[in-house]
């Protein structure tokens, strides 16, 4: 067992359009069906994968490109040191100041080591200032346990 990071910033806007963030539905919308349905399914069949946005399910970073893996480690509590750095890293870009405290951080790096060890993934998510939005993410891999069909970026 390892595990990936991937890290996402953006506006908030893209982040919200949830169509992009979801695998596309494995049958295609009936013939007969509006022009805007059938062409909303080709354009998430063709950018679910590619796109870099952060999907709703945690475990579908494993089929995005392998250049959007931050980092692969084998011990759970060096991910959980990476998601550590990044969320010091963009603390002061935090547009909440509940989401500053520091103990509440080191909390949430304990937590995520105590999930990787158990096999699980882990995704934090923060609003920036200016609308934008950060999600860390760190997606164990080989197997997956949400989804274990799901096949290695990096093999």
């Amino acid at each position: 067992m390892h595990h990936h990071a991937y890290l996402w910033t953006g506006p908030k806007a893209r982040f919200d359009d949830e169509a992009l963030r979801r695998p596309p539905h494995p049958d295609p919308p009936p013939a007969g069906s509006r022009p805007e349905l059938i062409d909303r399914y080709r354009q998430v069949a063709a950018e679910f994968r590619t796109s870099d946005l952060p999907p709703l399910e945690t475990a579908y970073w494993l089929v995005k490109p392998r250049s959007l893996v931050r980092g692969t480690w084998d011990e759970a509590k060096e991910a959980a040191a990476w998601l550590g750095e990044r969320l010091a890293e963009y603390t002061p870009r935090f547009a909440a100041e509940g989401d500053r405290d520091t103990a509440r951080l080191a909390r949430l790096v304990d937590a995520a080591a105590e999930r990787l060890r158990a096999g699980a993934d882990v995704s934090y998510g923060h609003y920036l200032e200016r609308p934008s939005y950060l999600t860390l993410a760190v997606v164990t891999c080989s197997p997956n346990r949400t989804l274990p069909e799901l096949a290695c970026p990096c093999a």
